[in-house]
């Protein structure tokens, strides 16, 4: 929609006035509906309803396309026609975070403060730092937020509390910070509920299905690597030094798809607190199907290096595989990650070095 068919509406009858707000940025885009003329400046008003293009931009994100690009400039938006009286939620600048909020408050009249997260989701971004107290103060100063509610709260997602320092953001803006409920659909019966948040607003399920839609982008990160692989193989193959076939296709294609899709999956129930331990797990029972179907029990010198290397790198790299699935998870902390990082990584590298050492070694010993 052109910038210039926008309807303006009036609360205050004064011309706007310049600000900072990066949120004029998104004047013209397909999702914002119209403008509000506030003390502040002009604010965009977005829709509350999900076009074909948002859904589909959400689709080739959850498989890594254009995953860093897929951003909203931050900045004061507003839905409905919120008014100085409208609560003001916060949330990050991934577009994906943006939408699932704006969907869900079709028929309420708010703000939304939109924080620069560099296009990383709340709970991520909590974690790195750029959903925080910093930011939250840039934010409200850039957008002049105390001239746009004469109200002083702010609605933070719980998932973004790691980051934020209520009291500092009191201290240096005046407004001060409330958390919200978990999921953003709860919103709206936290918001007619007077603010309060039920214990069942506060849990976090991670659910099979919320564990599932997280695999996707991984699944096609890893699945790159696994080429480069292949395409090792393939050059061994040409020179006369390899003889790799289906089964190894079908080695490595399964532990990526045992690491980053059957882990997370069967996350609650693998044993081990550890995700390297749950991805190993599993990985040695892949890797003793591999070896199956390599033929059981080896007929030769070359054929047991091969064994030898499928159960020593294929739950290695599982085990790596699932490690990176903590970043994803409600279960994990950064200290606990890193403390298994420390505790995994190097059995993991030597795991796969010695496994590629012996299907060399398997090589060798066929041309001799």
């Amino acid at each position: 929609m052109e910038f210039s068919r926008l309807k303006k509406v009036h609360l205050t009858g004064k011309a706007p006035s310049p600000i900072r707000n990066n949120a004029e940025d998104a004047l013209g885009s397909p999702w914002v509906t119209d403008t509000l003329d506030t003390a502040a400046g002009v604010v965009p008003l977005v829709a509350t309803r999900l076009s074909v293009r948002d859904r589909f931009g959400s689709w080739k994100v959850r498989w890594g396309i254009g995953r860093m690009q897929f951003i909203v400039p931050p900045g004061l938006y507003g839905v409905g026609r919120p008014d100085r009286d409208a609560p003001v939620l916060v949330t990050a600048n991934y577009k994906m975070t943006f939408d699932r909020l704006r969907c869900e408050l079709d028929g309420i009249n708010a703000w939304i403060l939109v924080l620069d997260t560099r296009g990383v989701n709340v709970w991520c971004a909590a974690g790195k730092g750029t959903f925080g107290t910093g930011e939250i103060v840039r934010r409200i100063r850039a957008s002049r937020l105390d001239k746009v509610v004469r109200h002083q709260s702010l609605i933070l997602p719980q998932l973004g509390a790691p980051g934020v320092r209520a009291h500092e953001i009191t201290r240096d803006t005046g407004f001060h910070v409330l958390f919200g409920p978990v999921a953003a659909a709860d919103l709206p019966a936290y918001l007619a509920a007077g603010r309060i948040a039920t214990p069942a607003m506060r849990r976090i399920r991670f659910t099979l299905g919320d564990r599932l839609v997280l695999t996707p982008v991984e699944l096609v990160a890893n699945i790159k690597k696994a080429i480069v692989v292949l395409g090792v193989f393939f050059l061994l193959n040409a020179i006369g030094f390899g003889r790799y076939g289906w089964i190894d296709l079908v080695a490595v294609l399964g532990a990526v798809v045992t690491g980053c899709v059957l882990v997370p999956g069967l996350l609650p129930v693998l044993p081990g607190r550890m995700f390297a331990v749950k991805g190993a797990f599993l990985g040695i029972f892949w890797a003793i199907a591999v070896v199956l179907l390599f033929g059981w029990p080896p007929a030769d010198a070359t054929s047991w290096l091969k064994a030898v290397g499928y159960l020593l790198s294929i739950p290695a790299i599982t085990a790596f595989e699932a490690m990176n699935f903590t970043g994803s998870s409600t279960y994990t902390s950064p200290s606990g990650v890193n403390r298994e990082m420390r505790l995994t990584l190097l059995p993991q590298i030597i795991g796969v070095v010695l496994g590629i050492m012996a299907l060399l070694a398997a090589d060798a010993v066929r041309l001799c």
